[in-house]
């Protein structure tokens, strides 16, 4: 089993990878919704990501982080949703 944890590092790395190929998203808020849950909620709005979806930018982080021997060989998903949509977008 992996103890593997992001450190805050790890992040602004990834976040620096994959910048050429994400979109920033919008984070939004709904006063409504604040004031019924009694605590500020922030969204954010990974609808507007490549795919649709936040998955984009993991897959995105992945491939950017292969080496050159194992992106040669290429890359292999199952999944019938976001994640392969997103790798195989990624993998271009």
């Amino acid at each position: 089993m992996s103890t593997y944890a992001a450190t805050l590092d790890d992040v602004r790395a990834a976040a620096q990878r994959i910048a050429p190929y994400a979109h920033i998203t919008p984070v939004m808020t709904c006063s409504e919704l604040d004031a019924r849950s009694g605590r500020s909620l922030f969204f954010k709005c990974e609808i507007f990501q490549k795919v649709g979806a936040f998955k984009f930018r993991g897959a995105c982080n992945a491939v950017m982080k292969l080496d050159d021997a194992a992106a040669a060989a290429g890359v292999v998903t199952h999944s019938s949703g976001n994640h392969a949509q997103a790798l195989a977008l990624a993998a271009r």
